[in-house]
């Protein structure tokens, strides 16, 4: 036996199928009750799709949130595609689970923390997101954790 149960993967593999299910389940049946998403994920990642003024305007990180203005929402096994308005101006996302940070829904108290363990590391002062290449293939350590919601109450 080469290695031992690799829990963090486990578990970061199981919290972003959690996601894919609540978002199918919003593409089918609509958002319930005061139900809404914010959403940041690393608009550096290789698999995202957002328009160049957006990811000049978000080079690390960019927080969306589903709730009244959103349309066309696609739910795949890799990531999910949806239009959202800024200013008054539709922009279609691409958005893979791997890119996640936090999936937070504030209506119930309820988030997710993504990390590898290269965003703990005290000793590499360079911010993740500023790497030319990310971590390379293998080297990540994912984990999941519930993320404390004070950041997104309302003052």
């Amino acid at each position: 036996m080469s290695g031992g149960i690799d829990y963090g993967n486990l578990m970061h593999r199981a919290m972003r199928g959690l996601i894919q299910n609540v978002l199918e389940d919003v593409r089918e049946r609509g958002l319930p009750g005061e139900h809404h998403f914010f959403i940041t994920f690393d608009t550096q990642h290789p698999d995202v799709e957002i328009a160049d003024w957006l990811s000049d305007r978000y080079p690390g990180e960019m927080t969306v949130v589903l709730q009244h203005r959103f349309d066309n929402l696609e739910v795949t096994d890799d990531g999910f595609a949806v239009t959202l308005s800024f200013g008054e101006a539709p922009e279609r996302l691409y958005i893979p689970y791997d890119s996640i940070k936090t999936f937070v829904d504030p209506s119930v108290e309820f988030g997710l923390r993504f990390e590898t363990h290269e965003d703990e590391d005290e000793d590499d002062p360079t911010p993740p997101e500023d790497g030319p290449d990310g971590p390379g293939e293998g080297e990540a350590q994912h984990d999941a954790e519930v993320v404390r919601l004070d950041a997104f109450r309302k003052q």
